[in-house]
């Protein structure tokens, strides 16, 4: 191994860190950007050690050499992470490329994976959600001898039973939901099964959710707004984002899928194509929100072929994805000495409605609920609220 190579090597990892810093957005705090550091350093050791060439560096055997000579857990995430901003860079042909161990499942499965991501444009980590959920279903029905046409509601239960128990009431219900979908799959798509078995698939009731939602008070919005900054293309965007997310009340993944072909300047209305209940939305938009959006895509966002709105701030520029809404949008917060989520915005937006007198069944129209039972947990919020609508209105 030539000093040459070494020192492209430090280089190259001092400018991904130089990158990292400016964007700010992959990982969510400094000890993981930490953890990087941590792993880099050991790989430049052992490349020394082991005297890999350049052209050696990001390949699968190497990373599996690295891996069995190194104390640490979880390198593949900062290997992978710098090897592809370097081919983004174009000082390498290919960036790491660790062969998928998953077990390959039936044609079926892998088909609707397929389907998944040309569809519905799901992140990385909610299809390897699928994936395990999909894999442990298919092993509980080859060892019980049940085939997909066959599936009743009793059988998905016996599984769940079994497959959720290490599980958090949360992590069940995101297992649900990415299995529900697979069994929309099989009715409406393929014909698999006879009836639609989705909405059969319920989890225990959940009685903390007649706890009211938290949101923010006059004060506290105030203190957020006044805590935003528009000095950098970020921030510009986080802006934007929070003016949505608390004046339209939309969801992450709502703000993230936003389109161009969405926003009508000249209406001033935004069409929401993808909701929660599967009904399509058009929302007017306030004067203040719509020069939000206006000033990043005129100022901030990055030229690029791609319809969706908000877009990564470095190259190569593709949509942001749900996480990356959460996290700038929580960053604002915590700027504001705010201890809040992004959906503290939602449920602040629901308690306005409420407030300058909508009704319930408006309310649930402009949350995109699916039913009412879910908007009738606003009226929890102020109890002179609740007893006007429940008297002057049937719910």
């Amino acid at each position: 191994m030539a000093d040459e190579d070494i020192r492209r090597l430090l280089q190259a990892i001092l400018d991904y860190f130089m990158w990292f810093k400016e964007a700010q957005e992959d990982l969510a705090n400094k000890r993981a950007s930490e953890r990087y550091s941590e792993i880099l350093i050991d790989f430049v050791i052992f490349s020394i050690q082991r005297e890999i060439g350049w052209n050696d560096m990001f390949t699968f055997e190497t990373f599996r050499d690295f891996r069995k000579h190194t104390r640490l857990n979880n390198t593949s995430h900062a290997l992978i992470g710098l090897s592809s901003y370097l081919h983004g860079k174009g000082t390498i042909p290919q960036p790491l490329k660790i062969p998928n161990h998953q077990v390959q499942l039936p044609d079926i499965y892998e088909q609707y994976l397929l389907y998944l991501q040309q569809t519905r444009e799901l992140s990385k980590g909610n299809l390897r959600l699928t994936r395990r959920v999909l894999a442990s279903l298919h092993r509980n029905l080859e060892k019980n001898g049940i085939n997909l046409a066959s599936l009743k509601i009793e059988h998905l239960d016996a599984f769940l039973a079994e497959f959720n128990k290490p599980f958090a009431s949360r992590t069940r219900k995101i297992y649900r939901y990415h299995l529900r979908g697979f069994l929309r799959y099989l009715y409406f798509q393929r014909g698999i099964l006879r009836i639609d078995l989705a909405p059969l698939l319920m989890g225990p009731r959940d009685f903390s959710q007649s706890e009211p939602p938290k949101f923010l008070r006059q004060g506290e919005m105030e203190k957020l707004f006044a805590g935003l900054t528009v000095a950098t293309p970020t921030e510009i965007r986080t802006y934007a984002m929070v003016h949505l997310a608390y004046t339209l009340g939309l969801r992450p993944i709502e703000i993230s899928l936003i389109t161009l072909d969405d926003v009508s300047f000249q209406k001033a209305e935004l069409s929401v194509r993808t909701r929660k209940n599967n009904s399509p939305a058009i929302l007017p938009i306030p004067d203040t929100t719509l020069k939000a959006i206006a000033a990043y895509v005129l100022s901030a966002r990055p030229p690029s072929a791609c319809r969706e709105v908000f877009l990564s701030a470095y190259k190569p520029y593709k949509p942001v994805n749900t996480g990356v809404v959460i996290y700038q949008i929580t960053k604002a917060m915590r700027k504001a000495g705010l201890r809040a989520t992004p959906y503290w915005l939602r449920h602040s937006y629901a308690q306005h409605l409420l407030q300058i007198g909508r009704s319930t069944n408006e309310i649930k129209e402009m949350m995109g609920h699916r039913n009412i039972q879910s908007t009738q947990r606003y009226l929890h919020i102020h109890t002179d609220l609740m007893r006007k609508v429940l008297f002057d209105e049937t719910i």
